[in-house]
């Protein structure tokens, strides 16, 4: 998936730069052509000469070229690229081009460039953890950029934790999975649900739950990012996205969430149902706010509308659909029996035992189930992240199907 492609690789200054050559090599290695730019703190670790042998072309680290008195034209460079990927990504490159700033080529290059950014961060235990960084990491992502996450390992200082760069192999592997799935998805129809519905029970009361959208949001740009075009039916939510490739549907309750889904389901290829849907209704809604006088009050509930077992005895062949199970107990056999019962080809697994997982969290702990029972199992990560896991599986089937 390499072959051909255009890599831009940024280059900082960490312990971490002495991969780039690894990377580099990968990368020529798969038949990609490969640019690189260093920023002046980048060469204090490994030369220009060394990435320009490897890379087969002239390293940039300067507005202007060496005593010809021309400029390296960035905007050139930004349109280039069919991928941008700095690694390593120092704390201090990722706090200015979360901000904008922009006093070295390479974050000239980044405002420019209008193909996938890619960041693999490298820096110490208690600089991944700082707030500032952690909102840096937020901001850049909320760009549509991708974090590679730092891996888990003994680090320069000689403290043990999260901060390492990821593995040359990991990173040229996540490019290929990016093309791949990107090729996949080119032009497919998805529909996404998100949120929570509420069910009414007067016109100031209603049945809801915690769900926060965020898991179904990160999907549906996910799913953007990588060519699909994705209609969004989301419940109540504080969510937005402003991504030119998602149409977004917003309902309240059930029986609307039902009516969006079903009228797009038929010219769907993926659907992924991420909503926490309400089970049940109130049987009867008050058309006045129901006062308080009894000392207890009994509602009588009727079943929702099930959005996942209509739309799975509707699947036609060639259609994907991932489906979400939240348990609490025996969640791989819970979760397995509505991957059959539902007719979906996917579920993705969480349970609210692991945590910083579930409702109302940044982050997320999945486990990813097919038909044939085979299990991918992911560490905590952000959702964004989750959600570039759960597309790449989804890559990944249609490749199989292909």
């Amino acid at each position: 998936m390499l072959k051909g492609k255009k890599i831009l690789l940024g280059v900082c200054g960490s312990i971490a730069a002495y991969k780039s050559a690894v990377i580099t090599r990968l990368l020529v290695k798969a038949g990609a052509d490969v640019k690189v730019i260093m920023t002046a703190s980048a060469q204090e670790f490994i030369t220009p000469l060394t990435l320009a042998t490897l890379s087969k072309n002239t390293v940039v680290s300067k507005f202007v070229k060496d005593d010809s008195g021309q400029w390296n034209n960035h905007v050139d460079l930004g349109l280039w690229g069919d991928a941008l990927v700095i690694a390593p990504a120092s704390a201090n490159t990722l706090a200015k081009l979360a901000n904008g700033l922009c006093d070295s080529i390479l974050d000239a290059v980044y405002l420019s460039a209008r193909c996938p950014v890619f960041f693999a961060p490298a820096m110490d235990l208690d600089m991944v953890k700082h707030p500032s960084t952690i909102s840096n990491f937020s901001k850049l992502q909320s760009f549509g950029n991708k974090i590679i996450e730092p891996g888990f390992g003994d680090l320069a200082s000689g403290l043990i934790g999260n901060g390492r760069m990821a593995e040359p192999e990991d990173i040229v592997a996540r490019l290929i999975d990016h093309f791949q799935t990107g090729a996949l998805l080119k032009g497919k129809k998805a529909l996404v649900t998100a949120g929570p519905t509420y069910e009414a029970i007067d016109p100031v009361r209603f049945i809801g739950n915690n769900s926060s959208g965020k898991m179904g949001f990160a999907i549906a740009e996910a799913l953007a990012n990588r060519g699909a075009e994705v209609t969004l039916v989301t419940g109540p939510t504080a969510q937005v996205t402003k991504h030119t490739g998602i149409t977004t549907h917003h309902v309240i309750s059930a029986e609307e969430m039902y009516g969006a889904c079903l009228s797009v389901f038929a010219e769907t290829d993926i659907t992924v149902l991420s909503a926490a849907v309400a089970d049940y209704r109130p049987l009867h809604v008050a058309d006045q706010k129901i006062k308080k006088t009894e000392d207890t009050f009994v509602i009588d509930l009727a079943k929702t509308k099930d959005i996942a077992a209509e739309l799975g005895k509707q699947k036609k062949q060639g259609q994907i659909i991932v489906g979400f199970a939240l348990e609490t107990e025996n969640e791989k056999a819970n979760a397995e029996k509505k991957l059959h019962t539902k007719n979906f080809d996917l579920i993705v697994l969480n349970s609210l035992r692991d945590e910083g997982a579930g409702f109302g969290h940044d982050t997320n702990k999945i486990v990813i189930i097919d038909r044939e029972k085979r299990v991918q199992e992911f560490n905590l990560k952000t959702k964004k992240e989750a959600a570039q896991d759960i597309v790449s599986a989804i890559g990944n089937l249609i490749h199989e199907n292909s």
